[in-house]
């Protein structure tokens, strides 16, 4: 059926969102939402987070859904709830007032999908139910680990080119985020002196993001163990000379990120070696945010963190020879092994499942190089672009434990030297960055970054 409008603001920007769509493609697109995961019988489900391309265009949380959009205009389909759901969720909205909130221009049920489906472009949505039928009402295969091919690609590229920037209502659900995952870390921070465990700190976090109506963009990383780059477990306890490294992120109800990163001592005070390489990882993600205007290439970023950790390092001890040597030779890179940052928007890792697609700039392809092959964005910044700058100091005992880097790198590192540093396995120091007409403007800013500044957050005085 055909929908009457009032005005709003969700409406709107879904409106000019679609409308600039279809600027760039000249046929209809289908974008799923993706259906709830069980954990364990079919009533007990995981929570739903829809798929992020939906999410975009139909701005709502929605599950069991879809949406078809065509020369700007939007038709959504989706089941009323059943008449019994009231007695365990609730009443719920139904199909028009959902349609009415998004803008939609007409509203169907689910089952009327298959007869819009002619010359239609999609992305697959990540959960197997979904893709799955996908590919049964497409009659080809749309699979997650596959990537586009024909009409599919070109909605992807038109949609990565879209998402790559973002608008204002975007741009403030994401400040939103951020703000709360600033509270966030304080409060873990203040936690700290009173917790025994890594999971105090990450309970006293996330409290803090739950009570705003938020949850986690990511699983958390509160760890002592900063050297395991994704470290998801929470069972170590906390010693005083330990550093913990805390990454974790806000996720708006609508689905815009946050993802800070930041490392302090248990014990409120750094050890003068972990204020050594701290002030190093500082100095390059300062440096990094410095150089953040539009035009400027994000490799160039990414390198410009290895020449200052080099450099650091040399000043150090730790390796031998000039910083812009041992950059060429990926030596840097056994302890600053990931790239600087990534984009970040309606997901932490923002298009990811498109792979390269959106990180990439046209006819680039990943480096082979240890220092350079997990870089995750390589293109020119632009305004309205948020990136993160997350550089890092790490003793990997499979990098710097390893004989043969030993051998490779015995002319660069003085592993004597090092081993002066134990009490240092992971830092990192990570913010959100936005691209503006004439620089930056960092989102996560209102967290403190200088040591002093931590410690005094973490002191465990008086």
């Amino acid at each position: 059926m055909t929908i009457t409008h009032t005005s709003n603001s969700l409406a709107h920007t879904l409106r000019q969102r679609r409308e600039k769509l279809a600027n760039l493609i000249n046929f209809p697109a289908v974008l799923w939402s993706g259906s709830p995961n069980s954990r364990n019988f079919a009533a007990n489900i995981f929570p739903h987070r829809p798929s992020s391309h939906f999410l975009y265009f139909a701005g709502l949380p929605l599950k069991n859904a879809a949406i078809r959009l065509e020369a700007g205009k939007l038709q959504l389909f989706i089941d009323n709830p059943a008449p019994s759901s009231a007695l365990w969720h609730g009443e719920m909205p139904i199909r028009d007032e959902i349609a009415e909130q998004i803008g939609a221009d007409e509203a169907y049920p689910l089952a009327e999908l298959e007869s819009h489906l002619t010359g239609v472009a999609t992305i697959a949505v990540q959960d197997a139910a979904t893709w799955t039928q996908q590919s049964q009402l497409l009659d080809r295969w749309v699979l997650p680990q596959r990537p586009p091919e024909n009409i599919d690609l070109e909605l992807a590229a038109s949609i990565a080119e879209l998402r790559l920037t973002h608008d204002e209502a975007a741009l403030n659900e994401m400040r939103q985020a951020a703000a709360v995952t600033v509270e966030a870390h304080k409060a873990g921070m203040a936690a700290t002196s009173s917790a025994k465990t890594e999971a105090q700190v990450r309970a006293a976090m996330e409290s803090v993001i739950i009570a705003h109506n938020m949850t986690t963009s990511y699983n958390s990383i509160v760890t002592v163990r900063g050297e395991v780059l994704h470290n998801e477990h929470y069972t170590n306890s906390l010693q005083p000379n330990d550093l913990l490294l805390a990454d974790v992120g806000a996720e708006t109800p609508t689905g815009w990120a946050a993802d800070v990163t930041r490392t302090w001592a248990v014990n409120g005070k750094f050890s003068s070696t972990q204020r050594d390489i701290y002030d190093i990882v500082l100095a390059a993600h300062d440096a990094c945010i410095d150089k953040i205007f539009p035009g400027v290439e994000y490799e160039d970023i990414h390198l410009c963190a290895c020449q200052v950790i080099a450099e650091g390092l040399v000043n150090l001890g730790i390796l031998r020879g000039s910083p812009a040597e041992l950059v060429d030779v990926d030596a840097h890179a056994l302890f600053f092994p990931h790239g600087i940052g990534h984009l970040l928007g309606l997901d932490v890792h923002d298009m990811e499942d498109l792979g390269d697609l959106a990180g990439y700039e046209a006819g680039r392809e990943r480096s082979g190089r240890f220092g350079l092959g997990y870089l995750r964005l390589n293109r020119p910044l632009r305004q309205g672009m948020v990136v993160t700058i997350e550089p890092g100091f790490y003793q990997v005992p499979a990098i710097v434990g390893n004989s043969q880097n030993r051998e490779n790198f015995s002319k660069f590192v003085n592993w004597e030297r090092l081993s002066q540093f134990a009490d240092v396995r992971g830092i990192r120091i990570e913010d959100d960055v936005l691209v503006t007409e004439n620089g930056r403007e960092v989102l996560t800013a209102a967290l403190p970054t200088q040591a002093d500044a931590v410690e005094k957050l973490t002191s465990t005085a008086g």
